[in-house]
This record gives structure tokens, C-alpha cells and sequence, in this order.
């Protein structure tokens, strides 16, 4: 009799499975799911959590072991969809960025897009020209530690706060003057509405950068946002296709094609090379996504899709959700009282040092902060001055859902698109990383110290993400070391790596 209750125990421990999901803010929720549970199951507990009522433009994204970024899909199995071991290890993020987020219905929903608009500023996905990014750097230290007060802010201060990839000490005084003379009795939340206007202004809003190369071998980073595809190339955007010119996307293998319908019948097709068939068929599915979001008038109109031209072959795959025009009706017939918003300002965070104004920032040395880009930008410096041979046409932006604010683009004298003063390299936000750390109190100690993380930690604590083996570490020269190398500096601590692959 015993032995049959320890049996019937140990089965429905089998079907339960601990699962970690990591906020926009940093925060963790944990819960408990069952076997058969299916993704949407544990998206609205989140929501649930979150108090979230908009919450299409979110969706849940993990890494398996391959070290492949992946969404959760909501209509399946999550236990099936995750190729590692339980307890498993996720990341709440904007899947869908609202084409206009200002306009979005609850502040909640704001606060958490600014969050992740945040997190692309500083991992460089969102890059921008330097006086850009001293107001939107700006409005991040108004919304955080408020006015600016000459007994609470030293000399310096905006240096204890890193907002990019890589600083430098007029851009830091810059900011300090904008924050001291221009934002004075500003909110935070009217900060972050600000901070949000001015972002959705710029070409590199929404960019869920994928590394590809073109047909020439030349590297590109491929993306899809709210108006359409895009291919970044040095600090050019090459190429833009509005949704509505986008006919087909196609992939076999390591190589993606995007059909495409132009102005007086002209028909393109743009060819690109993924690194790996799983990183290709992420890109693919990514984009089939997308499209329906941001192209269709109502979710009934979604097909299922084939990769290849013959439809019984290659994969097949099918957009679920409601498309955006379906969500901003939706949203316009909210009615309840606005949620309370638990600002994360004043807790330390582990992955975006810029969302805090405690003793670990003003403790990690300036030139620490900046030997961590050195890596990054060595070896994409030659795409500055490159020349492209992808044919680079000029387009303005697609009508449906476009801000009548948004900003045009200063084209060279090429006729190529200049998006920035700096090559386009968010070269840390692909690295395959680890998601959890043991403990915030490790994680705060790593970054100050600047110890890096050994790969026997990040492999007790990836809780079902890969292992940080392939992680490299910084010389004193500032070039990469191999990992294991006795090197003192590493090119991210522990908790710098953590969110760069996920977001």
C-alpha cells in the first residue's frame, strides 16, 4: 500500500515542473506548471501577475541548449517546445513593439515597453546618433532619481550610470546638462512618455537585430519592426521594405529570401545566409509573425504559411494571436482604474546597470565599463567605410500605423541611409548566456569586483540554458582571451551576460 502512494507521489511529481520566468524590470516569477501545461497557460499567469491587460505586444522568450534564441509558443506544450531539463528558465519581453508606444491605453503597459526600450538602448540595439542619445539617456535619470539636487549629485554623477554600450566623457557631461537645465519638474511617468516619443522616432526602433551575411559575405544584421523589414549594415540601413511590398519569406537550410513588390510592379527578392538551419528558421518564423501583426486587419485573415515554394514541403507555421489594428481596438475599451506601478529605480539590477542609482554603479571604474565594448567594436570597426554591394534604394516608411512625428533619415552623398555616428553592432545582445544567477547579492559582488564568472557557476546556475563555455574573456591589451584563460578582466561579468542574448 505505502509503496503505491510513494509511486502515485513520484508520478505526479513528473508531471509538474518548476519554471522561473525574468521580468522586464528583473524581477523573477516563479510558479509551478504542469506537463501538458501549454504556453499561453503560463503567459496569462504572468499578465496575471503583471496586472497587464495589453498584452499582446509581450510574449516569453528562452534559449535551449543549441544556444538558439526561441519565442514560446502559445498554442503548444511548453514542456515539449523546451529541448533542455526542468526547472526551466525564461524572459518576459516586447515581442511586438507598438508602433506608436506613447499611445498606448494604460501607463502600466508604457512603463513596461520603456523598460524593454531601456534595455535596447543600453545592449545597443537601439542606437542612435549622440545627440539622441544624451536626451533619451536624459529622460532615463529624470524618470529615476528625479531632479537634479547639487547635495545628492556630485560632480560626475551621470558617469555612475551606464545608459549605452560604450561612454565617453562628453556625452556623460551632455547629459548631466540636459538633466539639470532642461527636464526639471518632470515625472517619471512623463519621462518615459517623453523617452518613449523620442525613441519610436528613430530607424533603429523595434529592432530584434538577427546576424546574417549577404550574398557578397559581408556581415548584416536582418530585423523586423512595426513598418517593415529592414537590413542594418555598418551604421547604414541598406534596405527597407514596408509590410505592405512584402509578398513572401522563404527559407532552406542556412538561407532566407524575402520577396518583394515595388513601386511600378518592380519584383526583388533579397537573399541572406543565417549562421546556422535553426537560426534561419528562427528568422523565418520571426518574420511570418510579424507580418501578420503589423499587415492583416483582423487575425481571421492569417494562413498557414510553408517555407518552401512547394507547400507540402519544408515547415509550416501559423501566426496565433491578434493582429495590431485588433489590439488597439481592444485597448481603446479598457475601463478600470489604473493599476498601481512598482518602479523599479531604486533595485539594484542585474542585467541594466543604467535602471540603478546604488553603491554598485558608482563602485565599477570607468575604464572597466568601457574595456567591455573594446572587443565588441574591433572587430565590426572595418564596416564604417565598407562598400555594400546589396543594391540600397531610398523609401519612406509604410502609411498603416506610421507616427506622423517620426524622423526621416540623412542620406549620404550615395544615397545610403545613415542611422548613426557608430557602426551598428549589437554583437553582446546575440551571445549565447546564461539567464539566472545564484543570488542578486553574487551578482552585484561579481560586477563590482569585475570577476568573471567561471563556466562551473553559470552551468549550476543556467537552470535549462546553455552553458557559458563559449564565453570570452578580455586581456590586458583589451583583445579576447579564450575561456578558462587566466586573464584578470572578462569581457562581461556574470551578471553583465546574463540578458544579452535574450534581451
Amino acid at each position: 500500500m505505502l509503496s503505491r502512494l510513494m509511486s502515485g507521489s513520484i508520478r505526479n511529481l513528473d508531471r509538474e515542473y518548476s519554471c522561473t520566468v525574468r521580468l522586464l524590470d528583473d524581477t523573477e516569477y516563479t510558479c509551478t506548471i504542469q506537463r501538458d501545461a501549454k504556453g499561453q497557460y503560463l503567459f496569462d499567469l504572468i499578465c496575471h501577475h503583471l496586472n497587464l491587460l495589453e498584452k499582446d505586444y509581450f510574449g516569453i522568450r528562452y534559449v535551449d541548449p543549441d544556444k538558439q534564441r526561441h519565442w514560446l509558443e502559445f498554442t503548444k506544450s511548453i514542456a515539449k517546445q523546451m529541448k533542455s531539463q526542468p526547472p526551466f528558465t525564461m524572459c518576459l519581453r516586447v515581442k511586438f513593439y507598438p508602433p506608436d508606444p506613447a499611445a498606448l491605453k494604460e501607463e502600466i503597459t508604457r512603463y513596461l515597453v520603456f523598460l524593454q526600450i531601456k534595455r535596447d538602448l543600453y545592449h545597443g540595439r537601439l542606437l542612435c546618433k549622440t545627440s539622441d542619445a544624451a536626451i533619451l539617456a536624459a529622460y532615463i535619470l529624470q524618470a529615476e532619481i528625479g531632479d537634479y539636487d547639487p547635495g545628492k549629485h556630485p560632480e560626475g554623477y551621470s558617469s555612475k550610470f551606464q545608459f549605452f554600450p560604450k561612454h565617453s566623457e562628453k556625452l556623460e557631461r551632455r547629459i548631466a546638462e540636459i538633466h539639470k537645465t532642461e527636464l526639471i519638474g518632470q515625472s517619471p511617468e512623463t519621462s518615459e512618455l517623453n523617452f518613449l516619443q523620442k525613441a519610436q522616432m528613430l530607424e533603429t526602433y523595434g529592432v530584434d537585430p538577427h546576424p546574417c551575411k549577404d550574398v557578397s559575405g559581408n556581415p548584416a544584421f536582418l530585423a523586423f519592426t512595426p513598418f517593415g523589414f529592414v537590413v542594418l549594415q555598418g551604421n547604414k540601413r541598406v534596405h527597407f521594405l514596408k509590410w505592405n511590398e512584402v509578398t513572401k519569406l522563404k527559407f532552406e537550410g542556412k538561407t532566407f529570401h524575402i520577396y518583394a513588390n515595388q513601386k511600378e510592379d518592380k519584383k526583388i527578392i533579397l537573399t541572406y545566409f543565417a549562421p546556422t538551419p535553426e537560426a534561419c528558421k528562427h528568422l523565418w518564423k520571426c518574420g511570418v509573425e510579424n507580418q501578420a501583426f503589423y499587415k492583416l486587419e483582423k487575425s481571421s485573415q492569417v494562413r498557414t504559411v510553408s517555407s518552401s515554394n512547394l507547400f507540402f514541403k519544408g515547415s509550416r507555421f501559423r501566426y496565433s494571436g491578434r493582429v495590431a489594428k485588433e489590439v488597439m481596438e481592444q485597448s481603446a475599451k479598457i475601463k478600470r482604474e489604473p493599476p498601481e506601478i512598482h518602479r523599479a529605480g531604486l533595485v539594484p539590477s542585474r542585467s541594466c546597470p543604467s535602471i540603478t542609482h546604488g553603491p554598485r554603479l558608482s563602485s565599477v571604474p570607468r575604464t572597466r565599463r568601457r574595456a567591455v565594448h573594446i572587443s565588441i567594436m574591433e572587430g565590426l570597426e572595418s564596416l564604417r567605410d565598407s562598400a555594400h554591394s546589396t543594391p540600397v534604394r531610398s523609401v519612406s516608411h509604410g502609411d498603416s500605423f506610421m507616427p506622423r512625428s517620426r524622423s526621416l533619415l540623412t542620406d549620404s552623398g550615395d544615397g545610403t541611409a545613415v542611422i548613426s555616428d557608430e557602426a551598428y553592432s549589437p554583437s553582446d545582445s546575440v551571445l549565447p548566456t546564461p539567464v539566472a544567477e545564484h543570488s542578486l547579492e553574487l551578482s552585484i559582488a561579481r560586477h563590482i569586483n569585475g570577476a568573471p564568472c567561471s563556466i562551473e557557476e553559470e552551468k549550476e546556475s543556467e537552470a535549462g540554458t546553455p552553458t557559458g563555455g563559449d564565453a570570452a574573456e578580455l586581456g590586458p591589451d583589451g583583445r579576447l582571451l579564450s575561456p578558462g584563460h587566466g586573464g584578470e578582466a572578462s569581457s562581461l561579468s556574470g551578471v553583465e551576460r546574463q540578458e544579452w542574448y535574450v534581451r
